[in-house]
């Protein structure tokens, strides 16, 4: 009731504060770059009443996120400026019923949630419930995801199953991200930065043309120095080193008015220290208590290139796109998985991936109907070993295997403009999905670590076939508002276990699951403001889980198809201009999700009953709120200054399937100070993350008392308050 009441005053008490004002501009054909006009660098509240627009329902332009007939939520350049995102876990807090989480064990893996739908592993072979998509690539993994990223032109997060547009492994949802492009005019950016840790960061931005009006550039370079936000009671030192070198150059070339060719490249380069691991035998769960005798070690690299092409042709006015994309990415982790002064546990995990993909589609418009339709192809070659030195390395065992797949697919989707108010959507796509695997069990002298080969005791291939249809109704009584429904299918890849613990237990394959959504909402601007409201309700078929528990070798992961589920809730999202120079915000979300059909003993009694159909969905947080408030103040002829702060909540949720490993609730304070000068160029601030210091961490997973008594846990440590100060130019 609690939960209930704070977000209903906090939006009624925003919305209370409508105000009117000019309207904002309609959509432009291509997202803007940062630039070197005053406009083009806003302050704060400039900013918060820009129009965002969104490229992922993959028209041949860009449309405006209030015109979207789905739930999301998006954040253009100057808003993630303004709210300091080094990665996408930044906005973990931000956007209702959402989690962007790492889950920590190893640094970079994504365990994201959406709606309720999320996935607790870093098995690089489980797919996961939201999709990542970087400048039009999906990452093939879950690993490399959670990393520092900058130089981003938007991000959109994209709520319910997007399979018509997606295809695979987007039930939950999808996060599409954008890098800026190169500007046919000059251009250049740079920030230095440093924050409690000590972390030191400094990132630039150059771009211009190389020949006018054919031929930009652009060059952008990251690098951070972090000497480690904890503290290892262990020896003393501090905890969570970690370098990151990001370059990223780009090309784009101009055939008239009617082509357009942007490449873009990007290598990473990060090594570190290992993952914070805190034991709960060791420690309480609401300390940031830490001592471990084995640091570890994270290194990881990665290169990818992209070419997006774009062709205006006359066929109902419409634009082909193809857009090819290749990622490279390799990694060695070790790390103290007990979390304890003794070497119960260590682990050593190795991935080498490379991914290619191509998606060519046509956007266009025949009288009342806009048509998009595509092919999409992609292809992965997964390599993965890893080590267990357990009970002070009296027993080592290692396992692991590879995966080659292929993943074609084939999209329509039509909006038929019925009326000048009325809109009907229909889609399909049918995908087609291969899996090949030989995977090796973990036991003695399983793996060649270093080379990552695997001696084979598992061989096996297994295709899967789904169609995702999409039906919704859109209804816009005027140019501020917007009523919509819809029905869509999503589903996520079956496949198979390559870290096998159990030679009992076949590493599958285990089968797709498939979800079925029903969502209605609304949207209205009034002014400069904004409301946005959803209800969902989703039913998903042959629920895939990766159960967890203690077992002879640390912990024992087996995945299956445990059961049907149900879930559904609500959402709001507001954003309320008081004055020109005054914004409130406002979010909330409740979801609730319950288990039916149930196949599998996820309570580990040994037999299916209500215990397992009453146990709680995990990574499910009930209620997830929060309200912000920005405040410009001009100093006259000296510049402006912009405080800024945020407080969002996050219920509890349970981590592990039989619901005993779990995750705390969380209250998250941020907030920041920023003066800017008068021509826009300079931009002087500082800022607080989570500046109530609350303890949160990536996962809770119990272990045997054999690897570290009553309470023994891996649970790698977030880091709590951080205070920093950064400089940053922009011309």
């Amino acid at each position: 009731m609690k939960h209930c009441l704070f977000a209903s005053v906090a939006l009624v008490w925003a919305g209370s504060a409508f105000a009117q004002s000019a309207p904002v501009a309609s959509p432009t054909p291509e997202p803007q770059p940062s630039g070197q006009t005053e406009a083009a660098r806003p302050t704060a509240t400039e900013a918060l009443s820009e129009e965002i627009v969104v490229t992922a329902t993959k028209r041949g332009y860009a449309e405006s996120v209030q015109n979207v007939a789905i739930a999301m939520t998006a954040f253009g350049e100057a808003q993630l400026d303004a709210k300091f995102v080094q990665n996408l876990q930044s906005l973990s807090y931000d956007v209702p019923n959402v989690q962007l989480d790492g889950v920590g064990t190893a640094p970079g893996y994504a365990n994201f949630t959406i709606r309720g739908l999320g996935i607790n592993s870093t098995i690089p072979s489980i797919d996961p419930t939201v999709g990542v998509f970087v400048d039009g690539m999906y990452l093939g993994i879950n690993a490399g995801v959670v990393l520092d990223n900058f130089d981003l032109e938007g991000v959109e997060v994209l709520r319910g199953p997007q399979g018509l547009l997606f295809g695979r492994n987007v039930t939950g949802g999808a996060v599409v991200m954008r890098t800026t492009l190169p500007r046919f005019t000059f251009g250049a950016n740079a920030k230095v930065s440093v924050e409690t840790g000590l972390k030191k960061t400094v990132s630039g931005m150059v771009t211009g043309p190389l020949i006018d009006d054919v031929l930009a550039a652009k060059l952008a370079v990251y690098y951070s120095d972090d000497d480690g936000w904890f503290r290892n009671r262990f020896d003393g030192r501090s905890f969570g080193k970690s370098r990151d070198l990001i370059i990223r150059p780009a090309l784009s070339f101009k055939g008239g008015d009617d082509f357009r060719m942007d490449i873009r490249f990007e290598h990473g380069d990060v090594d570190g220290d290992g993952a914070p691991v805190q034991s709960h035998a060791v420690f309480p769960r609401n300390t940031f208590g830490l001592s471990i005798d084995f640091p570890g070690f994270y290194k990881a690299v990665w290169n990818q290139a992209l070419v997006e092409t774009n062709v205006d042709i006359g066929l109902g006015d419409g634009v082909i796109t193809n857009i090819s994309g290749y990622r490279q990415f390799r990694s060695r982790t070790a790390t103290d998985i007990d979390g304890t002064p003794q070497s119960f546990f260590n682990g050593f995990f190795n991935i080498a991936q490379k991914q290619l993909s191509n998606e060519l589609r046509y956007a266009g418009t025949f009288g009342a109907v806009e048509v998009t339709t595509g092919l999409y192809y992609f292809t992965q070659d997964l390599r993965y070993a890893e080590r267990r030195n357990l009970l002070n390395n009296t027993r080592i065992v290692s396992g692991g295997g590879t995966q080659d797949q292929t993943t074609w697919g084939i999209f329509a989707s039509a909006d038929w403009h019925f009326t000048d108010t009325l809109t009907v959507n229909l889609g399909g796509r049918y995908s087609w999905e291969r899996k090949f695997v030989r995977v090796g069990t973990l036991r003695a002298d399983g793996c060649n670590l270093a080379a990552l080969i695997c001696n084979t005791n598992f061989v096996d291939s297994d295709d899967w076939k789904s169609f995702t249809p999409k039906i919704g109704l859109q209804w816009k009584p005027d140019d501020r508002t917007q009523v919509y429904g819809l029905y869509t299918r999503g589903f996520r890849s079956g496949g198979y276990n390559l870290r096998n613990t159990d030679p009992g237990v076949p590493p599958g394959p285990f089968d797709q699951e498939v979800q079925d959504s029903f969502e209605i909402g609304a949207k209205k601007q009034f002014g400069r403001s904004r409301l946005n409201l959803a209800a969902f309700h989703n039913q998903l078929d042959n629920l895939q889980r990766e159960i967890i528990v203690p077992g002879p070798l640390g912990v024992s992961q087996v995945i299956r198809n445990t059961a049907d589920a149900k879930i559904q809730g609500v959402e709001a999202e507001g954003q309320f201009f008081v004055f020109p120079n005054l914004v409130l915000s406002g979010q909330v979300g409740y979801v609730h999700g319950q288990y039916s059909n149930v196949r599998f003993d996820i309570s580990g009694d040994g037999i299916i009953n209500d215990v397992d159909r009453n146990l709680k969905l995990p990574r499910l947080s009930p209620w997830t709120y929060g309200a912000g408030i920005t405040y410009d103040q001009r100093l006259g002829s000296v510049g402006t200054a912009t405080a800024r702060v945020d407080f969002t909540h996050r219920d509890s949720a349970r981590f592990t399937d039989n619901n005993i490993g779990f995750l705390p609730a969380a209250d998250m304070l941020d907030a920041s100070l920023t003066y800017t000068t008068t021509d826009r160029v300079w931009r002087v601030s500082i800022y607080g993350r989570n500046l109530l210091n609350e303890v949160t961490y990536g996962g809770d997973t119990p272990l045997s008392t054999a690897f570290g008594g009553v309470g023994a846990s891996l649970s790698p440590l977030n880091k709590g308050r951080v205070i920093g100060g950064e400089v940053a130019l922009s011309f």
